[in-house]
């Protein structure tokens, strides 16, 4: 399923193509991917809070539903040369679906598996990262096989199928013989979505997403006109340069995830901005083609230790119990930080006929919020009298939580 709903990150495998059939301008173009994560912010909040209520699967099949749907309206799009429906198929439909379905497979092993919160998270949006590898693999050679049209509805019929199939074999634990892996629901350090929305703890881990998110979705979103331009690539080596950031986004989702189980969540986060930090104020003068793989295939390797470690993160400060709903919310920062960086990068080229400027402006970005996680604290449970507010570390210790 998480293979099938991140090949949303091959986007940038249809610009050029879309560019030079449509003439419709970059930024326009660029704008399809944006809107498909600002609507994946809002599908998650949909989903997370629904499949609290009524388990994974239903929700899960209605993602497929609507996300297989969406290529089919933007093939149609293309096709009637109207940027109005790819804005609403692969945008609005995909968007919303790619969020409901996202949010099923975490907010589940979560309570599934407790004890490894950070390593499960980590697999279960591990095949989310890889998505745009499958799909830029295909998609590129299929463009120039058989046109764009063909190519979106072929994808959307694929990923209706499988991702409705699959859902068919989620389950949440308390509605199963989960043995001694089920969550103890009687936990009540656990906080409501209103009560979590309440603590200035999670908009701070909203900030958090929200920088890793624009920094890693400003390369993603341009990966392929991008190596073409600084790098030289042609546009087929320049898809496979799609694929590599795939597999270390993928990748980084389970190894950053995994070491906050030892390390905590909050120093992996602090390693994430800086390594982006150093690697942003290095791109734009990267003309070597390995030397510049190597680069953004390390801004997608943090760029997914975000979402594999985030949700562990959230249920450690709110605990599991409510995870669907919270992390929903938190994950509005993907959505919304989905748009003001896709769209400078490709205002700025447009404009300046290179990517520098607004690279800069996001390695500055990234390097002042590497004092954001040596904020954060864990808040007072729901119900218990406020007390001095500890480090994570501390807290955990204290109540026998997973360390953060």
């Amino acid at each position: 399923m998480q293979l099938c709903l991140g090949a949303a990150y091959g986007w940038s495998v249809f610009v050029q193509p879309i560019v030079k059939a449509e003439h419709w301008s970059l930024q326009e173009v660029s704008a399809t991917f944006s809107l498909a994560i600002f609507f994946l912010g809002i599908g998650t909040v949909i989903g997370g809070a629904w499949q609290d209520r009524v388990g994974p699967r239903v929700v899960a099949s209605v993602a497929g539903l609507l996300y297989g749907l969406g290529y089919l309206l933007a093939g149609y799009g293309v096709s009637a040369h109207s940027l109005s429906l790819v804005y609403a198929g692969y945008g609005l439909l995909g968007g919303i679906g790619m969020g409901m379905g996202y949010i099923c497979p975490i907010a589940t092993l979560v309570k599934w598996f407790p004890e490894r919160r950070g390593l499960m998270t980590g697999i279960a949006v591990c095949g989310y990262g890889m998505g745009a590898l499958l799909m830029s693999a295909f998609a590129a050679p299929s463009i120039s096989r058989i046109g764009i049209p063909a190519t979106f509805c072929a994808l959307g019929v694929t990923y209706l199928v499988v991702v409705v199939l699959t859902a068919q074999f989620y389950r949440d634990p308390r509605s199963s013989r989960a043995g001694t892996h089920a969550l103890d629901f009687s936990d009540d350090r656990s906080f409501t979505t209103s009560q979590a929305v309440r603590t200035p703890q999670l908009w701070l881990a909203w900030t958090m997403l929200f920088v890793n998110v624009s920094a890693g979705i400003m390369i993603i979103s341009q990966a392929s006109p991008m190596a073409q331009q600084i790098a030289g690539f042609t546009p087929v080596a320049a898809a496979g340069v799609v694929g590599v950031i795939a597999i270390f986004n993928g990748l980084g989702r389970v190894v950053w995830a995994a070491a906050s189980d030892y390390i905590g969540r909050s120093r992996v986060f602090v390693a994430l901005f800086a390594l982006q930090a150093i690697l942003f104020f290095a791109l734009p003068r990267i003309h070597s083609a390995t030397l510049f793989t190597v680069a953004v295939a390390l801004v997608g390797f943090a760029y997914g230790g975000g979402f594999g470690t985030m949700p562990s993160l959230t249920a450690d400060l709110f605990g599991s119990r409510n995870i669907g709903g919270i992390y929903g919310v938190i994950l509005l920062a993907w959505g919304i930080g989905a748009i003001p960086s896709p769209l400078l990068i490709a205002y700025v080229r447009q404009q300046t006929g290179a990517y520098s400027a607004a690279i800069y402006t996001i390695a500055v970005v990234v390097t002042a919020a590497i004092a954001l996680p040596l904020l954060l604290r864990k808040p007072a449970p729901p119900g218990v009298a406020r007390v001095q507010q500890k480090p994570l570390e501390e807290l955990a210790e204290d109540l026998d939580l997973a360390q953060v």
